[in-house]
């Protein structure tokens, strides 16, 4: 999952190489992705009224039901 909002983010993007993903468990079996990118580029990765980013969850939750887990994403 991480390597899809990796790719993802760093094709929308100005500086790919600044695009960072993170992620973090929780311990209710959760998987919270953070996605950091350059302060020029938050406004591509987020998109008009939002819908890249939520695009972007979208597919992250099918991914994490699939797995059998809750997934998120967080843009910071």
């Amino acid at each position: 999952m991480r390597k899809l909002i990796e790719y993802i983010a760093q094709s929308l993007v100005n500086d790919p190489s600044a695009v960072q993903v993170r992620e973090v468990r929780n311990d209710r079996n959760a998987l919270v992705l953070e996605l950091h990118v350059a302060a020029d580029d938050y406004g591509k990765v987020i998109g008009r009224q939002g819908r890249v980013a939520r695009a972007m969850r979208a597919l992250l939750r099918a991914g994490g039901t699939r797995e059998g887990r809750h997934t998120a994403l967080e843009i910071l």
